[in-house]
């Protein structure tokens, strides 16, 4: 089986998309224009899709108060510190940075919802090319 989507329920489906594209290289393959305002962003691969959404029927999770590593999005990534002073420019905010022994780097960033991204520069990719 290959994964079509990662969703995640946010207060403002709209803003998170608009800043996803604006800043993440996204591109909206779906959206609704109402109800949960639902917003389907492919990766610049076209392989990948994140679900963008605002579902009342239950709560949109405080993830700005959850560890990083409870749930994050995470992006390959040639240069993660070009990558956090770009978006920290328009409005992420550090969360952690680690280098491996082999090489990788890791840098954690929350978008300005205080959702988490991790950004690799692995030594050794992990994801076959196509």
């Amino acid at each position: 089986m290959k994964i079509e989507h990662f969703a995640f329920n946010v207060a403002d489906p709209v803003a998170v998309a608009a800043w996803y594209v604006a800043n993440l290289g996204m591109t909206v393959v779906r959206k609704q224009e109402a109800g949960a305002l639902t917003h389907f962003l492919a990766d610049n691969s076209g392989q990948v899709m994140v679900e963008i959404y605002c579902n009342p029927v239950d709560q949109v999770p405080d993830y700005a108060s959850m560890n990083p590593l409870l749930l994050h999005l995470a992006f390959v990534c040639e240069n993660p510190e070009q990558t956090r002073a770009d978006l920290e420019k328009v409005g992420a905010t550090f969360a952690e940075e680690v280098k491996l022994d082999d090489g990788t780097h890791l840098v954690m960033l929350r978008d300005p919802w205080g959702f988490s991204l991790q950004f690799c520069k692995r030594a050794h990719p992990m994801l076959q090319s196509r």
